[in-house]
């Protein structure tokens, strides 16, 4: 405001028309200059749908070949925010409901994004993160080991991820408005357990001692508040793996994580954020979500509840079943969506930081023939590792499970969201640099107070790998603590590839069952190349790693940083926060201490580079934040190889779909029962002849939808395959059969209207011959008291 003032002062005494200048500047100068914000930043926030495949697609995660998707719990999203000095350097950060980052997936939005924008976004200020949920569609990494139960690479996986991380992308900025940031943290004592108990104990006593528990339970919020709109949206980092849903589950989900994120968006949304901010209620989650606690998008055309009458059940009575229909295209399934767009949009993302050996499985390990608790080293039941698994909060109801550890982490976020009062303020910044993990040297420190060199090693997974972990246990007589191997599993290994002896002393202790690393046909099985990255929003810094990091991993990786930036003599970095941002821009499995990894269990296993992994990273990102303070640039040697076009995919396509004989699409199998009346918390459900969901992932739209009657002839939309309460599962009667059968199942929330419901599906189908079609189909109405 100084400079417009400033600017009149320079033409008072002159001419009407240079006084109508004057206020033409000002209007100009007040509208059009961010630099003139008493804001420090830029921020803009952006979501899109990244749901993939909800049918014949394995899910990542488990590596269970027979967890295959078969519908979706709720949708999966890709959020993103950007932070811009005005004039200045700028980051993004994207966090996706998916299992992980994937390194061609991060290549392939990097050029999307360098079309679009020419260098303003790059691989050096941007990054891609993983929340870590074992209920997304696999098949988008271009790595063989990772994509063997997916059977190969899935294109459509692919795609659907790589466009909507562009598309948040695009959406934050073009949101980009002057605005602060807020940084706040707090303790969740109830959301997550160390899986590996015995592992972490194996680290020294010392060290141990410094903490109160054998996890992190810290979590770290910021809150972007743009000038005109106020809150917009709030991230988060806080570690606990994303398996409340178990290897058995077969719809998409985006878990706990996922979970909490709709709660927030919905949070948000129910008290009128961005426009304003509204407290939680702290007596408990039935007082937010009432006894269900299904919090959700709900159209804001659906009236208070009212009372249920005989006319209303009369009425509902007098609407039988629509019969399926064709639609001229998938548009229609959008329109919820869409009708919200020009409404400003609050986006939550609930990142994943150290969460290797971290569980939300919080009442322990049991035997499921027994009931009595695991062997404490082995994870084993009378020495069988596929009888011991977690329990989560909601045992035996894993959707439950995931709804309370969600909403622990969504209740802490509000609290901090709400109390946040340090502002961010500072430079943006950031640093990243590809290295070769595969033969990196290493200095660490000898018993004698000297230095010693050593080397990471070619990749390679051990035998306690194949045994699984308690959230998801493996098959045959594996087991975890496996530091031996035995000798039949050696002969099947030597069959793919028998490693040399370089390779098995470097690995050491791990007995290798699967030398990764030099296993190159078709083509490479893991990656050697990886990402390292730090992003600075003033006193925020991120650690952008490509991998599961361990409680006790992440914490020596982040004080190493933190003592590195603190050595500046400048007062720059004082009172920083040091957050680690887990499975980052790629993947490269789990890394554990060094003492840890000597136990072998699971999680050192799957430390592919051996031993000194963990002293890597640190020595290498030591050397990104030495570059930081210093204000120099870092170099890199490599780059990280584009395998999309070495990719094989043996997934079949769909070859046509089908109905009986007089059945059209979208027509009713099994409908709601005649003049049907229901309370709330009860569940209904309506089974519809339907067609295979890879024809259209209907993306941003729904294949289910639940519709409330508004006076005698409209219906509007009320739940969809978005919300938490409505389910979209799909089947077929037999593996081969081109026939296939949708479910749609609504568990009525406590605060849903009283009126008259029914239930809608969309699809596509694929005929032998020509182009796909889209169709609807409802069921019969029912009442809801």
């Amino acid at each position: 405001m100084e400079a417009s003032s400033s600017l009149c002062s320079q033409v008072s005494g002159f001419s009407l028309p240079k006084i109508w200048l004057c206020l033409f500047l000002v209007l100009v100068l007040q509208n059009c200059s961010p630099a003139l914000s008493d804001s420090p930043y830029l921020v803009g926030m952006g979501s899109y749908d990244i749901t993939g495949p909800a049918a014949d697609v394995n899910m990542m995660g488990y590596a269970n070949s027979e967890q295959i998707a078969s519908g979706i719990h709720f949708r999966l999203k890709a959020r993103a925010f950007i932070v811009a000095e005005p004039n200045g350097k700028r980051v993004v950060f994207v966090n996706l409901d998916a299992c992980m980052a994937s390194q061609i997936v991060t290549i392939k939005v990097l050029e999307r994004l360098k079309g679009r924008y020419g260098d303003l976004y790059n691989e050096n200020n941007v990054a891609i993160s993983g929340i870590h949920t074992h209920a997304g569609p696999g098949g988008y990494l271009q790595y063989v080991v990772y994509i063997v139960t997916s059977l190969g690479f899935v294109r459509q996986s692919f795609d659907v991820i790589v466009n909507g991380i562009e598309q948040c992308i695009v959406e934050a900025h073009n949101n980009l408005h002057p605005g602060k940031i807020y940084v706040n943290k707090g303790d969740i004592l109830d959301a997550g357990v160390n899986r590996s108990p015995s592992a972490y104990l194996n680290n020294p006593a010392e060290e141990r001692g410094k903490y109160k528990y054998n996890v992190d339970t810290e979590m770290t919020l910021v809150k972007f508040v743009d000038d005109e709109s106020g809150p917009v949206g709030s991230f988060n980092w806080f570690a606990t793996h994303g398996t409340s849903m178990s290897r058995t589950n077969s719809l998409i989900s985006g878990d706990n994580k996922g979970a909490a994120a709709r709660f927030m968006e919905d949070w948000a949304e129910q008290n009128g954020i961005p426009k304003q901010a509204a407290p939680v209620n702290h007596d408990g989650p039935e007082s937010l979500h009432m006894a269900s606690g299904l919090p959700r998008r709900v159209s804001s055309i659906i009236p208070e509840p009212n009372e249920i009458t005989d006319d209303l059940v009369q009425l509902a009575s007098s609407y039988e079943a629509s019969g399926g229909r064709r639609l001229s295209g998938s548009s229609i399934t959008r329109r919820i969506r869409s009708a919200q767009q020009n409404r400003p949009k609050f986006v939550s993302a609930f990142c994943q930081s150290n969460c290797g050996d971290v569980s939300p499985n919080v009442l322990g390990t049991f035997c499921i023939d027994t009931g009595l608790p695991c062997d404490f080293n082995h994870s084993t039941c009378n020495g069988k590792n596929e009888l011991c698994y977690g329990r989560g909060p909601g045992y035996p109801d894993e959707f439950e499970s995931t709804r309370i550890i969600g909403n622990r982490q969504f209740q802490k976020a509000v609290d901090l969201f709400n109390s946040a009062s340090e502002e961010i303020q500072g430079k943006v910044e950031f640093r990243h640099t590809y290295l070769d993990f595969s033969q990196l040297e290493v200095n660490i420190p000898t018993s004698t107070g000297g230095q010693q060199v050593v080397k990471t090693c070619p990749a390679a997974m051990g035998f306690a790998f194949a045994a699984g972990t308690t959230d998801g246990p493996g098959a045959f007589d594996f087991k975890q603590g496996d530091a031996k191997g035995n000798a039949f599993w050696r002969l099947v290994r030597n069959l793919l590839k028998e490693p040399g002896k370089e390779q098995v002393k470097c690995q050491a202790p791990k007995p290798i069952l699967l030398d990764t690393g030099e296993m190159k046909e078709p083509y490479d099985w893991a990656p050697a190349i990886l990402p390292i990255q730090i992003i600075r929003i003033g006193q925020l810094v991120i650690l952008c790693v490509p991998g599961e990091f361990t409680t006790m991993a992440g914490r020596r990786l982040r004080d190493a940083v933190k003592t590195v930036l603190a050595s500046d003599n400048s007062g720059e970095f004082n009172n920083i926060h040091v957050v680690l941002a887990g499975l980052t821009n790629t993947y490269s499995q789990y890394i554990t201490t060094f003492e840890e990894y000597q136990i072998q269990r699971y999680e050192g296993a799957s430390t592919l580079y051996g031993p000194h992994t963990l002293s890597a990273y640190i020595q290498e990102f030591q050397k990104l934040a030495t570059a930081m303070v210093a204000d120099k640039e870092v170099p890199t040697k490599f780059q990280p190889p584009d395998m999309l076009d070495k990719q094989i995919g043996l997934l079949p396509g769909v070859v046509f779909d089908s109905t009986p004989h007089g059945v059209k699409f979208g027509d009713v199998s099994s409908d709601v029962p005649a003049s049907s009346t229901f309370s709330k918390g009860s569940i209904v459900n309506a089974t519809f002849y339907s067609a295979c969901p890879r024809n259209d992932l209907l993306t941003d739209g729904t294949f289910a939808l639940v519709e409330k009657l508004e006076g005698t002839d409209n219906w509007v939309p009320a739940y969809d395959d978005d919300d938490w309460s409505l389910r979209f599962k799909w089947s077929r009667p037999s593996k081969l059969s081109s026939r296939s059968f949708a479910t749609l199942e609504w568990t009525i929330p406590e605060d849903a209207p009283s009126g008259v419901y029914r239930l809608r599906h969309f699809g596509a189908s694929k005929p032998l011959i020509g182009s796909i079609n889209h169709f609807t189909g409802t069921s019969r109405a029912f009442a809801v008291r």
